[in-house]
């Protein structure tokens, strides 16, 4: 979490110097609309990329406890599966963050570039949780699975007969 608020208090610096990157239109105080686009995508890349890294830290910690049980307390092979996790969850919300970065909004003014980054940002946001709901599904399907192996056990050990002798025939009334 310190991570993240760290980068949260650098976004001023950062909305600065892109600010500064850009003059003012000849009327003095409206940007122009391809300076705005750009600022709201920077905003919407740095909001979007930083969320995914907090979200991926966060999965990445507090499931390793789930992954070590779901894998009968294999340490090892949770740990690798967990780091693998991570690089996919990376590789798609990053994706994902960068394709879905196009728009065609017109950005007149600054309630249009908020009204678009909120857009984008949602649509980031339901993904990241959509994509941790569906983990914790296959992963909770993986504990269930492992847990009914750990209770099954055969009544007789595989190379054991079964000694069963018949009961008594019942007295005839």
């Amino acid at each position: 979490m310190n991570a993240f608020k760290i980068s949260l208090t650098s976004l001023d610096g950062l909305a600065i110097v892109i600010l500064n990157m850009f003059k003012q239109d000849l009327k003095g105080d409206s940007m122009t609309e391809s300076s705005m686009i750009v600022i709201a995508y920077s905003v919407y890349i740095f909001i979007s990329v930083n969320l995914t890294i907090w979200v991926a830290r966060t999965l990445h910690k507090r499931g390793a406890i789930f992954l070590v049980d779901a894998f009968n307390g294999n340490s090892e092979l949770a740990a690798s599966v967990n780091h693998l996790l991570v690089v996919g969850f990376y590789l798609i919300n990053i994706g994902f963050v960068f394709l879905a970065l196009k728009s065609s909004a017109e950005i007149a003014n600054p309630r249009a570039a908020i009204e678009m980054l909120a857009d984008k940002l949602g649509i980031v946001l339901l993904t990241l949780g959509g994509m941790h709901f569906f983990n914790l599904f296959i992963f909770s399907r993986i504990r269930t699975r492992a847990q009914n192996r750990r209770a099954w056990q055969p009544p007789v050990a595989p190379n054991a007969m079964l000694n069963v002798t018949p009961p008594p025939p019942m007295p005839a009334r």
